[in-house]
């Protein structure tokens, strides 16, 4: 493991955070939007990860294929998903322009599957994982820099 490989690793964590608050303040700002440019309800989205794996130097018998002989090189984000599973929201209101006007749900308004305060818990733990992963680099760094004061002093 090289030097800085741990503010690397802390790098990948940091932009997927960031990513994922971005994505969740687009979620909340479209809480209520009825039409997307698109067509249709906007729909809940959501960051999916990946670790970044370490190509294994060797390979034991005794271990899974799944395992490899040491830490990852970070996160990827591999994917936005748009949450179609959760049902939309349904508010009655028959004056509205976007009103259904047939069916069982005549009168009612789709709104988004938008939870606000689910949103607020992922952007908590988005903003956590964020400062974590900066705590790490800071950690880095300061170990790098006493490092290198231990190596000046012996001269």
């Amino acid at each position: 493991m090289g030097i800085f490989n741990s503010i690397s690793i802390a790098g990948t964590g940091m932009s997927a955070e960031r990513l994922r608050s971005d994505v969740i303040a687009d979620n909340i700002a479209n809480a209520n939007t009825t039409e997307t440019a698109e067509g249709g309800v906007f729909r809940r989205k959501r960051v999916v990860m990946r670790p970044i794996a370490k190509q294994p130097q060797w390979r034991s018998p005794f271990l899974p294929d799944s395992m490899d002989n040491g830490p990852g090189k970070g996160v990827r984000v591999v994917e936005l998903q748009e949450d179609r599973e959760s049902a939309l929201r349904r508010v009655y209101d028959p004056t509205h322009p976007k009103a259904l006007k047939t069916g069982e749900w005549a009168g009612y308004v789709e709104y988004p599957n938008v939870d606000i305060v689910t949103e607020m818990v992922d952007l908590i733990a988005a903003s956590r994982a964020y400062e974590a992963n900066a705590s790490i680099v800071e950690g880095s760094k300061t170990m790098f820099m006493r490092a290198l004061d231990i190596g000046s002093a012996g001269r």
